[in-house]
């Protein structure tokens, strides 16, 4: 199948900046060439007026592990009978199906890094999945993408109930240092089997599923909100030499000097919500414009369902209302999750040979009148306003 999007203002993302008056041409799942095409195709796609972006990418959210208009039948994020469980896989507790996979479509949402919540010290593997499927496992883009890992008093409120560790700061540090050394000790141990002939330890789900983290594969993606939950992760990252993304980073903009010696890519959000909890005293939606201007890679997050999926370029607006540069805030919904997650070479901008997501607007995404009037996954069409 051959799609031509004709006529348009591109978006980009990429170094390219944003092209006028040029076309894009889609075979199968591919973009194949941006410019003037005149070739022949299945499909013109007329979008003389409108405005092309790539599709919008959620960097932290739990679609599909917390399902709409249900209780505890359709919560399978946190499995809070042990803070350590790096072992469960996002893959094995999404449902496709709940429609707020359609209402992110809807909206231009075609990608998210999904997993966990922040019950546990260590929650588990997130993925990075495409929001448009019926079966999970075709709409992978990157599993594991990160190791969940949560500070403050998320794990302490869990496991103060359950009258066990950690009650503290300092015992989730512990316990995460603890774990991170075994694995280490039992990687460190399969290899020399390997090499030396030697037996090899007995199989741990749990220390396996560390191994990507040891190698610096995927990072740590470390859910804190406070200051102090912030230099604990990043103490403990560097104790081990592991990648790290700080997510939340609601006290970002009250450490800014620090976060700009340590350059670790910031996920911040959610903003549009309440102050639920102490940790949150200090939100505001001037954070990510301040931790960009400083230099500090940013993505948003709608952290889902904490805010649905679909207000994801909402809060982009409002970061922009608050002073974040308007194309700055553009990436931190495009180009910078894709790059934090390291699936940068298939989404997060609208370049030859990157997967056809594309999102077609009747006006700027951050005018809340604009409309999202189609929008493509692969190559296909997943959604049409007109058809509504």
């Amino acid at each position: 199948m051959r799609r031509i999007i004709k006529n348009t203002k591109i978006y980009t993302m990429s170094e390219i900046g944003i092209l006028e008056n040029t076309d894009i041409l889609i075979e199968e799942n591919k973009i194949v060439d941006i410019g003037t095409i005149t070739e022949e195709a299945d499909e013109i796609i007329d979008a003389s007026g409108k405005l092309v972006f790539p599709g919008f990418i959620d960097a932290h959210s739990h679609l599909g592990m917390w399902e709409d208009s249900m209780g505890f039948e359709g919560a399978d994020g946190n499995e809070e009978t042990d803070p350590v469980t790096p072992h469960l896989r996002a893959i094995d507790g999404i449902n496709p199906c709940d429609r707020c996979f359609s209402e992110a479509i809807s909206h231009g949402i075609t990608a998210t890094a999904t997993g966990p919540g922040s019950a546990n010290v260590l929650g588990g593997q997130f993925a990075a999945i495409k929001t448009y499927g019926k079966r999970i496992d075709n709409m992978i883009i990157k599993s594991p993408v990160a190791m969940k890992i949560a500070f403050g008093e998320n794990p302490k409120t869990v496991y103060k109930e359950k009258h066990k560790a950690p009650t503290t700061r300092m015992a989730t540090a512990a316990i995460l240092r603890e774990t991170l050394f075994k694995a280490l000790e039992y990687m460190s141990k399969k290899e020399k089997a390997g090499k030396d002939g030697k037996e090899a330890p007995d199989y741990d789900i749990r220390y396996e599923s560390l191994i990507p983290v040891l190698k610096g594969e995927i990072p740590l993606k470390a859910h804190a909100h406070r200051a102090d939950d912030i230099y604990t992760a990043i103490r403990i990252a560097r104790e081990f030499n592991l990648k790290l993304t700080l997510d939340h980073v609601t006290e970002g903009h009250l450490m800014i000097e620090e976060l700009k010696k340590e350059k670790y890519p910031c996920i911040v959000g959610p903003n549009l919500t309440d102050r639920s909890k102490i940790e949150l005293k200090n939100l505001s939606f001037k954070n990510p414009g301040i931790l960009s201007k400083n230099g500090i890679m940013v993505a948003l997050m709608t952290d889902h369902p904490v805010v649905p999926l679909q207000y994801l370029i909402l809060c982009a607006a409002l970061s922009v209302k608050e002073g974040m540069d308007e194309y700055e805030a553009l990436k931190a919904i495009t180009i910078n999750p894709a790059v934090i997650l390291g699936i940068n070479d298939r989404v997060g901008s609208i370049e030859k040979g990157k997967d056809a997501d594309i999102v077609i607007m009747n006006g700027h995404p951050f005018d809340t009148f604009s409309t999202t009037e189609m929008v493509i996954v692969d190559g296909e069409i997943a959604y049409e306003a007109s058809k509504q």
